[in-house]
């Protein structure tokens, strides 16, 4: 069991029981849908960068692992760092037409917003 385990038993405070175990069942992941059906908002974020611009990519539903080979798509192929956290892939710099444009490509639904 790792050691921050404790931060995930919602709403468990104390137990005074010796012989009790507190059981995690983490939520399923959403299946993911084809890129047809997704809906993916593209927008430039500043709040909490020290003044640096990101581009947001959010509305994505699918799997962690989707999400994270759609993220290094996308940083590949605009060439610029980034990470994916949250269900939201934060790609370095302005480069929201140049993602909206490979999206499109891929076959996903994108719009920008902001």
């Amino acid at each position: 069991m790792k050691k921050n385990d404790w931060k995930k038993r919602e709403g468990v405070v104390y137990s005074t029981s010796t012989d009790f175990n507190f059981q995690y069942s983490p939520g399923e992941e959403a299946d993911t849908l084809p890129p047809a059906q997704q809906n993916l908002r593209v927008s430039l974020d500043k709040s909490g960068r020290a003044g640096k611009q990101v581009t947001l990519v959010t509305g994505f539903v699918g799997t962690a692992s989707d999400l994270e080979t759609l993220g290094k798509m996308l940083k590949t192929k605009c060439g610029t760092g980034g990470s994916v956290k949250d269900g939201e892939i934060l790609v370095q710099g302005d480069v929201r037409d140049k993602i909206v444009q490979l999206l499109t490509q891929a076959g996903y639904k994108a719009k920008r917003s902001g």
